[in-house]
């Protein structure tokens, strides 16, 4: 299952929603603990930007694609990636919400403004009942050596949860992921964005049919102007830079 592709200077995996949801009941059955990443455009700037970004992605066990501008640019250099390896949380959470109460694992959910992450929960129980989900939002203070930090820690270790779920942006999630893994005891490691902003309706959710066009970014950049203008106007160049790059080594 853990097929990998090199991609503008990455490793990812070619994995649909149903891989990663059996990926994560193989972690719970034989009790392994495997970080479970995401690429997008984002994420990939801030990579060859970030060496602790990159000593985070050397760390995970699998890459999922999180971004159909990826899959396409990937395809255009000769990879084998389809549609349905475009996962985002926006058409995971449900599924795996759904997977986590018919298989009775815990849950907890790490990120999101104070009162967003509970609502975004309590939908999520409703909506799948015999859910087990836990929450703390993400406004703490993320030194290692915290009293907060500490107390964050408790709380997941008192949980004893098969999945954890960081949303709390790039790179702040995948930077505690590093500080803090040898107190993390979870059998998935997922970094999910805001994920759980879009599900207690925070954030507009874009349409579906948008993200398999790759036009996601502009429903999101219109949701969002003041944070996203600069991801969307500039980062791109870079992508096209590091596409145009390996286009000419695959030629020659």
């Amino acid at each position: 299952m853990k097929q990998s592709y090199y991609l503008l200077g990455v490793w990812v995996n070619a994995l649909t929603i149903s891989d990663l949801n059996r990926l994560i009941a193989e972690a719970v059955k034989h009790d392994e603990r495997w970080i479970i990443a995401n690429h997008n455009l984002h994420s990939l700037c801030i990579y060859h930007k970030d060496p602790k970004m990159r000593a985070f992605y050397d760390r995970a066990d699998y890459i999922h694609v999180d971004g159909m501008s990826l899959i396409l640019l990937g395809r255009l250099l000769g990879l084998p990636l389809r549609r349905e390896h475009r996962v985002t949380y926006v058409d995971w959470t449900d599924h795996l919400m759904a997977v986590a109460a018919q298989q009775g694992w815990r849950i907890f959910y790490l990120g999101g403004k104070p009162g967003v992450v509970e609502r975004g929960a309590s939908i999520l129980r409703q909506r799948f009942p015999g859910l087990q989900l836990a929450t703390a939002h993400g406004y703490f203070d993320v030194h290692p050596s915290s009293s907060e930090n500490r107390a964050v820690l408790d709380a997941i270790a008192a949980y004893q949860p098969h999945v954890l779920m960081l949303g709390m942006g790039m790179p702040r999630q995948e930077h505690w992921i590093l500080d803090n893994l040898d107190r993390l005891s979870a059998n998935a490691i997922l970094t999910a964005g805001a994920a759980m902003d879009y599900v207690a309706g925070a954030v507009p959710t874009p349409p579906r049919w948008a993200g398999q066009f790759g036009l996601e970014w502009l429903f999101r950049l219109l949701a969002e102007p003041q944070r996203l203008w600069r991801r969307y106007s500039i980062e791109p160049w870079l992508i096209l830079r590091l596409f145009a790059t390996e286009l000419l080594v695959k030629e020659r």
